[in-house]
């Protein structure tokens, strides 16, 4: 009995000893001393790492990626990593559905599966449990589905629907890209005034607009919410192109009449010289392409640009033309915003149709793991705004832009 005892006793000091053992290596691993706990936050702000390959010489020093630490896991690293108020948006319907897993599969695996930001989907109509299902298991973060209010995606009183039907009509016949879709200028006038408002997308101050069926094409190596909160950036962008003018003949009149009455609202170091090449007399068809944004939304919920949109809606141009969030976006922005406000977004691959951002830097291409075509690069197109917007910007072009430019 004694020696069964005494053996027992053994067993138990080595497996103590072990276990001491253990936590002594694991101290020296993560360290720290053996007489003291674990310093998590040093451990994960060492996991943190700094980017030097950004446009404007600013350190991306808040990258941090989950899970990769095995005695902690990746709980306790989300808890430890202070994220943005932010979320991924998405504008879609349920016929969508493909599309939408395709891109949210592509977006977690470049960049959210890293921070598990939430994913807001809106739509004018109740998404069917198998949507939320089929896509909810997809995304990192909380999935949040939203219902547009009848408010935000209808005529307002003061719009002539007849007129407006008759104005559709006309562009199709004359082929214009989307004249007489009646729900593409719900969709426009949405995204250029209300989508901010919605009761879910009003709990975040950031939003990175994603749409179904685009790809992005080199990984995403940093937190791109924290950099624009951290470096006080307002509108986040990648693509650059020209509008049609028959979409939106009247917008830049309707703009300058808001202008001459509320001057103040314009800052001396605007963006103007990318939107207009003799100083405001006219448009020159410039915008940045909102299909991808990653914006404050502080700043559409801002005086100057609330007035701005109302001054615009009430014009008609929304139903009677075609106006496009787009370029009301990037008026609004260029005008009513410091220019060092902007941020060009080019280290992320990005594609929307036949138009795609890709890094054309060897450093940016190579230590992104891209895999999309430099020759397809949209940034120095003729038809794109690449130029104009270095030129307004002050910024030098890439040694090699012109081997990539049409």
């Amino acid at each position: 009995m004694v020696n069964q005892r005494y053996k027992t006793l053994v067993i138990q000091a080595f497996a103590i000893l072990g276990f001491i053992l253990i936590l002594y290596k694991l101290a020296n691993r993560n360290g720290n001393s053996i007489s003291s706990p674990p310093n998590y936050q040093k451990l994960a702000e060492s996991l943190n790492f700094k980017n030097n390959n950004n446009n404007n010489n600013i350190d991306l020093t808040n990258g941090i990626s989950f899970g990769t630490d095995p005695f902690l896991g990746k709980e306790l690293l989300i808890k430890q990593y202070q994220k943005a108020n932010a979320t991924i948006m998405t504008l879609c319907e349920e016929r969508d559905l493909k599309g939408v897993i395709e891109t949210v599969r592509k977006l977690e695996d470049r960049f959210n599966k890293n921070y598990h930001y939430d994913w807001v989907f809106l739509n004018n109509e109740p998404f069917s449990d198998e949507f939320k299902e089929k896509v909810s298991k997809f995304v990192s973060g909380n999935s949040r589905f939203g219902v547009i209010p009848i408010e935000h995606w209808s005529y307002p009183e003061f719009i002539d629907k007849e007129k407006a039907k008759l104005e559709r009509e006309k562009m199709e016949n004359e082929g214009v890209i989307y004249g007489g879709s009646e729900s593409y200028r719900h969709m426009c006038r949405f995204n250029s005034g209300f989508f901010y408002r919605h009761p879910i997308m009003e709990e975040y101050k950031y939003y990175w607009r994603v749409e179904p069926h685009v790809e992005f094409t080199c990984d995403i190596n940093y937190d791109p919410f924290k950099f624009m909160e951290d470096n006080n950036k307002i509108y986040g962008f990648t693509i650059t192109i020209h509008e049609f003018l028959r979409t939106i003949e009247t917008l830049w009149d309707t703009t300058k009449k808001f202008i001459k009455n509320n001057p103040s609202y314009l800052p001396n170091d605007n963006l103007m010289k990318f939107i207009s090449n003799d100083k405001g007399e006219s448009y020159n068809l410039c915008h940045f392409w909102s299909n991808f944004e990653i914006a404050d939304m502080d700043f559409w919920r801002s005086k100057e640009y609330e007035e701005y949109f109302q001054f615009l809606d009430k014009s008609g141009g929304f139903f009677y033309e075609r106006w496009g969030d787009a370029p009301v976006h990037s008026i609004a922005v260029s005008l009513f915003l410091s220019k060092d406000k902007l941020h060009f977004f080019k280290d992320i691959g990005y594609q929307h149709g036949v138009y795609q951002m890709c890094p054309i830097e060897d450093n940016l291409y190579n230590g992104n793991k891209c895999f999309c075509e430099k020759e397809n690069d949209f940034t120095f197109d003729g038809y794109a705004c690449g130029k104009e917007l270095f030129s307004a910007m002050g910024w030098t072009k890439p040694d090699n832009w012109e081997k990539y430019a049409d």
